[in-house]
């Protein structure tokens, strides 16, 4: 990626909006400079003035990240080249470092801040202590300008991801039986994402499992987890690799035990909304609501309408899920390069579901899917 481009196209925007900018070790960060983001902790690991940890960039200005000690070195930022970096010492006022490097930028009393969307309460608290008459803006509004639209390079990064992705699966359809737990499943799942190249899930792995003696639930994994997947029960998968910082998205259904007509009937409703939703994704000729119209006209027509419990789907790309979005009242008018997933689903609690979820880019005859594979119903015996 030619990180200097995107640079230099951000301060270009910038310069309209504000006078510096602060993005912490994020997406935004990853997007714009390529410093790479880690593997997420559940609970929060704090290193001393964690608060500076990001990079500062005005109008006219090269960045300057600024890194605690321990980021720098137990994170592997320290080897960063090309960057010009600040390290803050364990003992050192995180405050002075942060006073020094914007002195340098000749800020004004009463500076334009933009700051990231995911900086954290604690940078723009001790922000507002060094310029307590600043007015703050939104960096990642000015950055997702240029974030929407991807180029081919980032298409390729993304249709990779899908490669690997789609390869973990396959391995995973071999290791199915009757009798697992949900658990033994989502653990697969992880594992074949990392085999195949993959720095893991780019989201919790989720099944959204159904049956006569299944119920669906949500939102109680330690519940579910453990239950055994006993025929007959409909195996929904959600998930994706991550790839170079790009986030897969990525669903198909799978049958344990033969499916019955309904079953067979819901997954064939699911398959023709998707398409209609590809078929939509025309560049200038339609808007996000427009096209979650047509895919949801199919599951409507056949009755299922109140099963279909969500958007069509979202923009995706180094975060798995980014504006704009394929939803009722949205008037954002999709354009050529944005990348959706199409994800119609039909969830019956107590019944069969099923789901199907692929990435897709738009294209002025309609979408074209980076992952194309695992189209008819899988049924483990």
């Amino acid at each position: 990626m030619n990180y200097q481009d995107r640079i230099t196209k951000f301060q270009g925007l910038l310069g309209a909006e504000a006078d510096v900018a602060f993005l912490p070790i994020h997406t935004d960060l990853d997007y714009l400079m390529g410093v790479p983001r880690d593997i997420p902790n559940f609970g929060v690991t704090l290193h001393p003035g964690a608060w500076i940890e990001g990079a500062w960039i005005s109008p006219k200005s090269d960045p300057v990240l600024l890194l605690p000690r321990m980021s720098a070195e137990f994170g592997g930022l320290g080897s960063l080249e090309g960057v010009q970096m600040r390290v803050l010492g364990d003992w050192d006022d995180p405050a002075t470092l942060v006073a020094d490097v914007l002195k340098s930028f000749g800020l004004s009393a009463n500076p334009r801040i933009a700051i990231s969307d995911r900086a954290h309460a604690e940078t723009l608290i001790n922000l507002q202590k060094l310029f307590p008459d600043a007015r703050f803006v939104s960096a990642t509004d000015i950055l997702r300008q240029q974030r929407v639209i991807k180029s081919d390079e980032e298409i390729a990064v993304m249709r990779q991801a899908g490669e690997i992705t789609e390869a973990a699966f396959a391995d995973v359809l071999k290791q199915l039986k009757i009798g697992m737990t949900e658990l033994d499943v989502v653990d697969e799942v992880d594992h074949q994402l990392r085999k195949h190249g993959g720095l893991g899930p780019s989201f919790t792995t989720s099944l959204y499992n159904s049956g006569p003696n299944h119920p669906l639930k949500f939102g109680d994994r330690l519940g579910t987890w453990p239950r055994v997947l006993t025929a007959p029960v409909s195996i929904l998968f959600d998930f994706g690799a991550v790839y170079n910082g790009w986030c897969y998205d990525f669903g198909r259904t799978v049958s344990f035990g033969e499916p019955n007509a309904q079953f067979r009937e819901v997954y064939e409703l699911i398959m023709r909304s998707q398409a209609a939703g590809i078929a939509a994704l025309k560049a200038d000729q339609a808007t996000c609501e427009e096209v979650d119209a047509a895919a949801r006209r199919v599951i409507e027509e056949a009755g299922y309408g109140e099963a279909f419990r969500h958007r069509l789907g979202h923009g995706i790309g180094m975060d798995v899920h980014e504006p704009p979005f394929l939803t009722k009242g949205s008037k954002t008018v999709v354009r050529e390069g944005m990348m959706f997933t199409v994800e119609p689903s039909i969830t019956l609690f107590d019944r069969f579901s099923s789901r199907v979820e692929d990435v897709v880019v738009v294209r002025p005859g309609g979408g074209e899917p980076l992952t194309r594979g695992f189209q008819t119903l899988y049924v483990v015996e």
